[in-house]
């Protein structure tokens, strides 16, 4: 049996996209730093569809966290076949006025944790020549973020690095690709503490479109067509539009 591994899976994204690959006959390990949330989610998706399902509570804002988790999960000795970084968090201020610690675990959450989790999963996935990994980033990666500057710059991070890391993997069997979502109707809105937009997808449907898009093996996977348009204006009408939604 294939196994997945999804962090923030207990929610939005992450708990869709555990639901489909269990649908889908995968063994699950499930990360979350609420363990309240993993126990009720383990639960559900053993009674619901009869898979195998491991959970760690792993709180990846902290340095170091990374390979904490990868250690617990060779401990198991559970092969994992597919890696899900999708655990993250946005804050939306100016700069100077968010919190320095705050930024501080949004950055290690969001970009400093997932290239550590590939970089453990990586070279057992070449030495057997497969494996997959998903890295979630966000159609933020795509300009600046007046206002969420912190935030943007660091999924613009993560997507650079998963196509650098793709470009190599290639040759070994392995696929890597990113998912950009636009705004998606989960708790991130609640955390950032704005007001949801009124256009938004569908965690359910983002986490299908990034289910089919990572076996078709997509190297960069927008869910919405309204997503992929919005990438061809100029990057100054996208700035202006970011600033003026997250300042209001």
């Amino acid at each position: 049996m294939d196994f997945v591994l999804i962090t923030g899976a207990t929610s939005g994204i992450g708990y869709e996209l555990t639901k489909i690959f269990a649908k889908n006959g995968y063994g699950l390990v499930l990360v979350s730093s609420n363990e309240k949330n993993l126990r009720n989610t383990k639960e559900e998706m053993e009674q619901q569809f009869s898979v195998p399902v491991f959970i760690f509570m792993q709180d990846l804002t902290k340095i170091g966290a990374a390979k904490e988790l990868y250690d617990k999960i060779e401990e198991t000795r559970v092969p994992i076949s597919i890696l899900i970084n999708n655990a993250g968090f946005g804050l939306v201020g100016e700069t100077q006025k968010i919190d320095l610690l705050q930024d501080e675990a949004m950055m290690i959450i969001n970009l400093l944790n997932p290239v550590e989790l590939s970089k453990l999963f990586l070279p057992k996935m070449y030495a057997s020549g497969k494996g997959k990994i998903l890295n979630v980033s966000s159609t933020g990666a795509f300009q600046p973020g007046p206002f969420t500057s912190t935030y943007f710059a660091s999924k613009a991070f993560l997507l650079s690095y998963s196509r650098a890391i793709r470009y190599e993997a290639k040759e070994k069997g392995v696929q890597v690709s990113t998912l950009c979502p636009g705004a998606t109707k989960t708790q991130f809105f609640a955390r950032e503490h704005v007001a949801m937009p009124t256009s938004v997808m569908s965690a359910e449907k983002v986490a299908q479109i990034a289910y089919n898009g990572l076996l078709k093996n997509k190297e960069i996977i927008i869910p919405g067509f309204k997503n992929k348009v919005l990438q061809c204006f100029p990057l100054k009408i996208k700035m202006n539009a970011v600033a003026k939604m997250k300042r209001s």
